[in-house]
C-alpha cells in the first residue's frame, strides 16, 4: 500500500532520543524506497501485457527522446573540454597524439554514464517526481488503490523498464560524440590528425571497460527512478510540497550517483 494513514510519535526531548528517531526514519525511507524499487521488479511480469508494453515505449520515448538535444550538446562539449585539457598536459611531455586513448578512457568508463545520469535525473527524474507527487497531492494515486490497481506496476514499472533501457543507450550515445569533439578539438588546436586519434581511441576501447560503463548506467537508471517516484509518492502539502519533492529528487540522485560510481569504479579497479 502506499496511501498510508499518518501515526502520532511524540517529539523526543533529549538528544539520544531525537538520533535515535533520526536513525529510525532514515531506516524507514530507505526501507520504503527499496520495496517501490522491489515493486517494480516483481510488476514486469505485466510486460506480456500488450497494454503494458505501450506504456513503457511511451515511457522510452519521453525518456529518451526528449532528452536527445540537451544530451547531445552536453556530450559535445564534454568531450571538447577533454581533449583540450588533457590535450594542453599532454602537450608538455609532447604526448598529444595520445589524447584519443585519454578521451576514450574517461568517458568510456566514467564520464559517459556520469553525465547521462545526471542529465536524466534533473530532466526525467524530475518530471517523475513531479508528476506522481502531483497525482498524490490530488489523491488520484488514492483512487487507484481503491479501484484495486497497484500503483507500482502502473506507475513506477514502466518508468523503470524504460529508464534501465534508455540510460545505458544515451550513455553509449553520450561516449560516441564526446569522441567526436575530442577528434575536432584534438585536430583544430592540438594538431593531432584524425586516423591517429581514432586509432588510441580504437586501441583503448577494451570489452571491460565498456561493460563497467553500462553497468554504471544501468545502476543509475534504477537509482533515478526509485528516488523519484519515492519522493512523488511522499509528497504532502499541495504544491509547495511538489515543489520540494521535485529539489530532494534531484539533489538525492546526484549525490546517490557520484557515491554509487565511485564504489562501482572501486570495485571493478
Amino acid at each position: 500500500m502506499i496511501i498510508r494513514e499518518p501515526t502520532f510519535k511524540p517529539e523526543p526531548t533529549t538528544y539520544i532520543g531525537k538520533l535515535g528517531r533520526y536513525i529510525l526514519n532514515m531506516t524507514a525511507e530507505v526501507g520504503r524506497a527499496s520495496a517501490i524499487c522491489i515493486g517494480a521488479f516483481v510488476g514486469m511480469r505485466g510486460l506480456v501485457n500488450r497494454r503494458e508494453r505501450k506504456e513503457v515505449i511511451s515511457q522510452i520515448y519521453s525518456c529518451a527522446i526528449k532528452s536527445l538535444p540537451v544530451v547531445t550538446l552536453v556530450a559535445f562539449f564534454i568531450g571538447m573540454i577533454l581533449a583540450l585539457q588533457l590535450g594542453i598536459e599532454l602537450r608538455r611531455f609532447n604526448q598529444e597524439n595520445l589524447i584519443g586513448s585519454a578521451v576514450m578512457a574517461s568517458v568510456l568508463r566514467e564520464m559517459g554514464p556520469f553525465m547521462s545520469g545526471l542529465v536524466l535525473a534533473a530532466c526525467v527524474g524530475a518530471a517523475m517526481a513531479a508528476q506522481i507527487g502531483t497525482m498524490m497531492v490530488n489523491e488520484e494515486i488514492a483512487a487507484l488503490e481503491i479501484m484495486s490497481i497497484d500503483p507500482l506496476r502502473f506507475l513506477v514499472m514502466p518508468r523503470m523498464v524504460a529508464m534501465m533501457f534508455t540510460v545505458p543507450m544515451l550513455s553509449f550515445y553520450t561516449c560516441v560524440l564526446a569522441l567526436v569533439g575530442g577528434a575536432v578539438v584534438g585536430f583544430t588546436q592540438l594538431s593531432v590528425p584524425f586516423t591517429v586519434y581514432w586509432q588510441n581511441a580504437f586501441d583503448f576501447a577494451t570489452l571491460r571497460p565498456f561493460l563497467v560503463g553500462m553497468f554504471k548506467a544501468l545502476l543509475f537508471g534504477i537509482i533515478i527512478v526509485t528516488v523519484a517516484c519515492y519522493e512523488g509518492f511522499s509528497t504532502s502539502h499541495g504544491a509547495v510540497g511538489v515543489g520540494k519533492a521535485t529539489r530532494r529528487c534531484v539533489v538525492t540522485c546526484f549525490l546517490l550517483i557520484l557515491i554509487v560510481g565511485y564504489f562501482v569504479t572501486r570495485l571493478f579497479y
